[in-house]
């Protein structure tokens, strides 16, 4: 048990360094071939802060833990938004601009609803079993390719004319080094965190569910927890807020839809309404505060919290 633990602990760590130097490494590598900058931070950037959720959710399946891969992604969402942003709103009031609430806002309440309504197969035919089978991943994809040419387009449309600055670059060669290592530590980091979770499951006696929803789901999202309080810290309040959106949306899109559309689909027995009613209604209080003035203020960040202790109470009292 003692071992398990600092065994996870030690996955973690390499999984969340390894995806902070695949990000460096493979924007680097953009950076040589001139890709715009703002392309790379809304794509390679983005990804990597959802790469530790995304290595998790592929070894899971792979190692048929069907639990574990669900309570990442819907427990990944809930945290980014009533504790991440909770938090964050505290330490300073957030403030968006209008592209983040009339667009990015609501396609990332889209694919949450559609990720929901997928899930609940047996709310539209009661003789059905939930599951998530390869086609419902496919149908997750194809929406989030919308959200892809979305965030492309916009890269496009606003990029500056300058050249990148050679100086700030590694070179190419030590740009792949950093890339191919990163992945490496991911893997390896994931295999760590899904192995030694499960083991504390079993020994403690309670479900991968659980301990997707809370241990991996917190642990895998320490990446956009550090970015988010400090882009707040700094009063950047668009990255704080972006950083969530775009999270969670990547959470969807890829941690949940390309690992199923591969390797087949998954069990959703275990979960039920309140799960995805919890991530859902986060989102939509997320859109209404923000809707007015544009501002997450510290009461409403309040609220996110005292939601999050309440349904993580209820989460540990049932599991």
């Amino acid at each position: 048990m003692v071992l398990d633990s600092i065994l996870l602990i030690v996955g973690f760590i390499v999984l969340i360094k390894g995806a902070d130097i695949f990000v460096d490494g493979a924007s680097s590598v953009a950076g040589n071939f001139k890709v715009p900058k703002i392309l790379i931070g809304l794509t390679i950037v983005a990804f990597g802060t959802s790469a530790p959720e995304f290595a998790v959710s592929v070894k899971s399946i792979v190692s048929g833990n069907h639990d574990i891969v669900l309570g990442n992604v819907i427990g990944s969402n809930i945290l980014n938004i009533l504790l991440i942003l909770g938090v964050s709103s505290v330490i300073k009031p957030l403030v968006v601009n209008d592209n983040t609430v009339k667009k990015e806002l609501p396609m990332m309440i889209l694919m949450m609803t559609i990720f929901g309504t997928v899930l609940s197969d047996s709310v539209f035919d009661k003789g059905m079993t939930n599951n998530f089978p390869r086609t419902d991943g496919i149908v997750i994809l194809l929406f989030f390719s919308v959200f892809v040419y979305y965030l492309v387009k916009m890269a496009l449309r606003g990029r500056r004319k300058e050249e990148a600055n050679e100086g700030e670059l590694m070179s190419l060669s030590k740009s792949i080094i950093f890339t191919v290592v990163g992945i490496a530590m991911i893997t390896i980091g994931s295999n760590l965190v899904v192995d030694k979770a499960s083991s504390i499951a079993k020994i403690i006696g309670v479900s991968e569910k659980m301990i997707g929803l809370t241990i991996i789901a917190l642990g895998t999202s320490l990446p956009e927890l550090v970015t988010s309080i400090t882009a707040s810290k700094k009063g950047e309040s668009d990255l704080a807020i972006g950083n969530i959106v775009g999270s969670n949306i990547f959470n969807i899109g890829i941690v949940m839809g390309i690992p199923v559309t591969i390797f087949g689909g998954i069990n959703t027995i275990n979960f039920n309404a309140i799960d995805l009613l919890v991530m859902l209604i986060s989102s939509l209080l997320l859109f209404v505060f923000l809707l007015g003035d544009r501002k997450l203020s510290k009461k409403e960040g309040i609220i996110f919290l005292i939601i999050f202790v309440a349904y993580y109470s209820y989460v540990i009292i049932s599991g």
